[in-house]
């Protein structure tokens, strides 16, 4: 397992470059076809390279990714390692890991009847091109399993996720020297700072809501601004991205009603709001029963007892839990650091988990 992961690692794969893609998914394509015995569907969307098994009817659909946050180059100050009980390097976490776990236990089962394995190349940019065929496969299965890594080094299960919406507040004003007729313009820099205050205040009143259990808060967090085009000119546009985790979708539709709802407060300054929702929450609802059937097989296996969390980040689990399929999210390596660079893999937890996994699969496709 190691090995494989190793090879998987030095094979780099940002999200952004479809060259690594392609390549990548040559190497994790050659990896599945030697621990399966069948080669897979190459899906080439926009560029973007998918890979999809499928053995007879699927009830269990297996999720993943191989594209990773980390540019091309990163190998190089991140390279692979193997020390203190941990592997390093980029993507090893999330979540090459998590695809050698899930060709090794496919590889200890006896049938793959009812399996399929669907891995996309732009998860971590929201799966624009894959969200669909993501969501066609899950409504034909019984159940989603989702090798995401593990919520912390405790090896957590993922079992609810928030929903994930962005959104671009365009403000327009109108340009005028800044020295010599201020009064003329309409400063969108401003009128930036009263759109932030109000999203301060939609997300204060959201925490508020939620002051007992701050996990299950939704958020709406102002991010990246930009505004002006030099220092003597009263700026005739402003931007604010916003970012907003909602733990339900009545929160999701509410927070986006609001936002839609902003008005200026500058006069003559005008707002145009664009994006919106990108991925569904995933309900506690959603995972209940695999959640249940993960912790009698760890019991069953005399591993150290389950636990589950709802958390922040969104995954492509968000999408198969929306279609109706349950949904487990959280079953691949466990560590730290995803995205990071203390980004780690605990080495002795690839076995006991990947018998999980496989038995996982057994339970769900019988």
């Amino acid at each position: 397992m190691l090995a494989d992961l190793e090879e998987l690692v030095g094979c780099e794969s940002f999200s952004a470059d479809h060259a690594a893609l392609a390549r990548s998914a040559e190497v994790v394509g050659s990896l599945g076809t030697r621990l399966t015995g069948a080669e897979p569907d190459l899906i080439v969307l926009d560029g973007v390279s998918h890979l999809r098994w499928t053995f007879g009817a699927p009830r269990v659909l297996l999720l993943g990714h191989h594209d990773t946050v980390w540019p091309i180059g990163s190998l190089r100050t991140h390279p692979w390692s193997v020390t203190a009980g941990t592997a390093r390097g980029p993507g090893v976490l999330d979540m090459k890991g998590g695809l050698v776990m899930l060709f090794h236990a496919l590889a200890s089962l006896p049938t793959l009847d009812g399996v399929c394995v669907l891995i996309n190349g732009d998860e971590e940019i929201g799966s624009p091109t894959s969200r669909r065929l993501i969501e066609e496969t899950a409504r034909s299965c019984a159940a989603t399993l989702v090798l995401e890594p593990a919520a912390d080094d405790r090896g957590t299960l993922k079992t609810a996720r928030k929903g994930a919406s962005r959104y671009e507040v365009e403000i327009q004003g109108r340009a005028a020297h800044a020295g010599l007729e201020p009064h003329r313009g309409i400063n969108a820099s401003v009128e930036a700072a009263h759109q932030i205050l109000a999203l301060a205040s939609i997300n204060a009143s959201a925490q508020a809501e939620a002051a007992d259990s701050p996990l299950d808060a939704t958020t709406v967090t102002p991010t990246l601004l930009s505004a002006g085009t030099s220092r003597n000119t009263v700026p005739a546009r402003a931007r604010v991205s916003v970012d907003v985790r909602t733990p339900t979708r009545a929160a999701q539709n509410r927070i986006d009603t609001l936002i839609r709802q902003l008005t200026p407060k500058t006069p003559g300054a005008r707002l145009h709001i664009t994006a919106g929702a990108r991925r569904p929450p995933m309900e506690p609802s959603s995972s209940a029963t695999l959640m249940a059937l993960a912790t009698e097989i760890a019991a069953e296996l005399g591993q150290a007892p389950l636990h589950g969390q709802a958390v922040g980040g969104a995954s492509d689990g968000n999408h198969t839990a929306a279609t109706g399929c349950p949904t487990l999210d959280g079953l691949g390596a466990v560590g730290e650091g995803a995205h990071a660079d203390n980004e780690y893999a605990v080495i002795d937890q690839l076995i006991p988990r990947t018998r999980l996994i496989a038995e996982l699969i057994k339970r769900t496709t019988s």
